[in-house]
C-alpha cells in the first residue's frame, strides 16, 4: 500500500468510522470499498504496538473484538501492509500512530 492512498482515505476518516464502527468498537461490516477499508484497517492496526511480535492466536484474539471473520481481517492487514508475517508471527508494519 502506498502512503498517499492511506492519506487520501483518511480524509473521510470520521465519516467512515461512524458508518462502520459500532459504539462498542466492533465493526458493522468489513468495508468492500478499498478507501473505506483502509480507514478501518488503520484503526485496527493501532491495536498492535510498533516493535512487538505477536503469535497468530494473539492477533486473532485482538481481531475478534472487531469482527468474527478474523481470517479476512488478518489477510487484509497483511495485504495492505499494515502488518507483516513470517512463520506464524505477526508485527505492525504500517499505518498511523494514534490516528495521525
Amino acid at each position: 500500500m502506498d502512503r498517499p492512498a492511506l492519506q487520501d482515505a483518511l480524509r473521510n476518516r470520521d465519516a467512515v468510522l461512524r458508518a462502520f464502527v459500532r459504539p462498542d468498537g466492533s465493526l458493522v461490516s468489513i468495508p468492500t470499498k478499498i478507501a473505506k477499508r483502509l480507514v478501518v484497517l488503520d484503526l485496527i492496526a493501532q491495536e498492535f504496538a510498533v516493535g512487538e511480535v505477536y503469535e497468530e492466536t494473539e492477533v486473532n484474539a485482538t481481531l475478534r473484538a472487531f469482527h468474527d471473520d478474523v481470517a479476512a481481517l488478518r489477510r487484509y492487514l497483511v495485504e495492505e501492509e499494515f502488518m507483516d508475517r513470517r512463520d506464524g508471527r505477526y508485527w505492525r508494519a504500517g499505518g498511523t500512530v494514534d490516528g495521525v
